[in-house]
């Protein structure tokens, strides 16, 4: 790891942890009702939806309220999302007049960002209209991320509250995030886009001479508003097809640093807030420091892997070390202006949430360097993870390891007052086990099955990883791709899209 690298890792770090507590502060003010410095402006926004929607703010729901709202909520925005993507063609801010969206597409796709997977079988620029991506995608990019923080929130309240048989309310906990939290963080990330030449248009595509003579087609659109929540939201759907390796989307060094800040500042905040809430900030600082520790180890051992370069070209007498005419190492794939350094820490950043953007291609990592994210996913995206899902799924591993402590030690398993028995467990195990038959079920289905070989690229030991990365994606809810594989097809989209059901119902339940 060069000194280069090693520095932008540290600042990168710092930067985010200095963030996590003003952060989780002002988020533990909004969940608790308490005053903010924006109620004055949103507050009125605030009540105005309640009365419109009929939300009585005051009145809590129990866990089985609160969860019906949850699964209503999301089924009427598959719904809307699906109906939007299919009726394209004939709907407004549609330029280059594609069409309606494919069935199985439009499933696959209305489930990804309805799940905050984000996962695409298809390039923007060439599939989807403005109206689409505008209307479609970002709603969900905002209501899927505010969706994730309600459940962890309402976690929160169910273990602290010792007798009380509500959790809050669920319309109540949606809205606050929304307005309190997501939308002033996404116009402000949004402004800074835009002042470093991410594009944020209506026009229509332009027509454009190039250096050598030629004519190429340059996709436009409204890119700076979608990427600000794409990364804040932990979604990761790119406005183009090759996201944030795109220039458009990711210019410069200041953006490529501020959107991988945007990845994890609000799970960082969620863990102290975490803390907060339970009346720990210790317990949510050791939390932080574990989390923080494996995002450190997944950024190391993927960099050095990148450095190394690829062995074959070693063995070939390809030179890849460092000199005035390369920057050495594995570079397939990656951008020159990002490098090794900051592309391997944006693959770790990246896959410890649920956020499925990349500045470099996974598939011409290195066999370790691919590991990497493929391991930080197989843990359930719990390493800071995804916006509220990384905090409450790394409570289901707290409470499997108090749970064995406690037999240990021969003691009744305690988690912050609650005791922890059988049923705990058994939910707990539901939620691990499911993730991973889901994963495993439909790779081995499609490692011997033409639907599944047949969109292959490579085939062998890398064209088998291609197919676990893209279910262990699914399933975790991260959207990216080690590419390589033909997945806009009707067995991949279905069995992913039912991998993303799985990945995110069931422990949400």
């Amino acid at each position: 790891m060069t000194l280069q690298d090693a520095g932008f890792l540290a600042l990168y770090v710092v930067v985010l942890l200095a963030l996590a507590k003003p952060l989780g502060l002002y988020m533990t003010a909004v969940y608790e009702g308490r005053h903010t410095w924006l109620h004055p402006i949103v507050r009125p926004v605030e009540r105005g939806i309640y009365r419109l929607a009929g939300v009585d703010e005051e009145r809590e729901q129990g866990w089985k309220g609160y969860l019906i709202a949850i699964l209503a909520f999301n089924l009427l925005g598959f719904l809307l999302l699906y109906v939007i993507l299919r009726a394209q063609g004939h709907l407004p801010l549609n330029p280059q007049d594609f069409a309606g969206v494919k069935p199985s597409l439009a499933f696959n796709t209305a489930v990804s960002f309805m799940t905050n997977t984000n996962w695409q079988s298809y390039g923007g620029e060439s599939t989807l209209s403005y109206f689409s991506q505008m209307v479609g995608l970002t709603f969900h990019n905002f209501v899927s991320a505010a969706v994730g923080m309600a459940i962890l929130v309402a976690l929160i309240r169910g273990l602290v509250r010792h007798s009380a048989s509500t959790i809050g309310n669920f319309w109540v906990d949606l809205t606050r995030g929304t307005l309190y939290i997501l939308v002033p963080l996404a116009f402000i990330v949004a402004i800074f886009l835009v002042s470093q030449g991410v594009i944020d248009t209506l026009s229509g595509y332009k027509s454009v001479t190039t250096l050598e003579g030629g004519k190429q087609l340059l996709a436009m659109g409204p890119v700076a508003s979608q990427e600000a929540i794409k990364m804040l939201g932990t979604n990761g759907g790119g406005f183009f097809n090759a996201n944030s390796a795109h220039p458009f989307e990711n210019p410069t060094a200041w953006t490529n640093l501020v959107e991988m800040l945007a990845i994890l500042v609000i799970p960082a905040g969620l863990v102290y807030m975490f803390g907060k809430m339970a009346g720990s900030t210790r317990h949510g600082w050791v939390l932080m420091g574990v989390m923080t520790s494996l995002l450190l180890a997944g950024a190391i051992v993927a960099n050095v892997a990148e450095e190394a370069g690829n062995p074959n070209l070693d063995s070939s007498g390809v030179s890849q070390s460092a000199s005035a005419d390369q920057p050495g190492g594995n570079m397939e794939g990656k951008e020159l202006r990002f490098g090794i350094g900051e592309s391997t820490l944006w693959a770790t950043v990246t896959t410890d949430a649920s956020n499925g953007s990349v500045n470099s291609m996974h598939d011409s990592y290195t066999a370790i360097g691919g590991l990497v994210p493929l391991a930080n996913m197989a843990t359930g995206e719990v390493i800071f993870g995804g916006v509220g899902v990384g905090m409450y799924g790394m409570v289901l591993y707290i409470i499997l390891a108090v749970f064995i402590a406690g037999l240990m030690v021969g003691r009744t398993p305690e988690y912050l007052g609650k005791k922890v028995g059988a049923t705990e467990v058994k939910a707990v195990m539901v939620a691990f086990l499911s993730f991973a038959l889901a994963i495993l079920a439909f790779s081995a289905v499609a490692s011997v099955d033409r639907f599944g070989t047949d969109n292959l690229a490579n085939g062998g030991a890398h064209g088998l990883s291609e197919i676990l990365y893209a279910f262990t994606s699914g399933a975790a809810n991260n959207g990216s791709a080690f590419a390589g594989i033909n997945a806009n097809s009707t067995f991949y989209n279905l069995g992913i899209g039912i991998c993303m059901l799985v990945g995110r119902f069931l422990p949400m339940v």
